[in-house]
């Protein structure tokens, strides 16, 4: 008989190794896109293609590194910005490319492998 608490969970995520902390500002630029444009605007055919996300993605490193620390229009991180960008190119890969990828009520579909 095994004495004390066991917990069988090989192979699963561990989310407590995600910097959550430097997520912070990465909800802040989604939240500036929800205000400037609407929530979930980026999962419409037509303008998230993996092209303009990479390119804005580049934009905002290269900005970074050439020493301006934050977008001019929303104050926030350009590093923030790109991690966005590449968030939302790494969702539609996973769902198969750009294009309306969306349930009836509008909300993303859960992820392939779950939680």
């Amino acid at each position: 008989m095994t004495e004390g608490n066991i917990k069988k969970d090989e192979g699963k995520r561990v989310w407590s190794l995600l910097p959550f902390d430097a997520l912070r500002p990465v909800v802040d630029v989604f939240k500036h896109g929800a205000d400037k444009y609407e929530p979930d605007n980026w999962m419409r055919s037509g303008v998230a293609t993996p092209e303009r996300y990479f390119d804005a993605t580049m934009r905002h490193v290269l900005a970074w590194r050439d020493g301006e620390a934050a977008d001019e229009e929303s104050g926030i991180s350009h590093l923030a910005h790109a991690v966005c960008c590449l968030l939302i190119i790494m969702w539609h890969e996973r769902r198969g490319g750009s294009g309306d990828r969306q349930t009836t009520d509008g909300r993303p579909p859960p992820q392939p492998d779950g939680p």
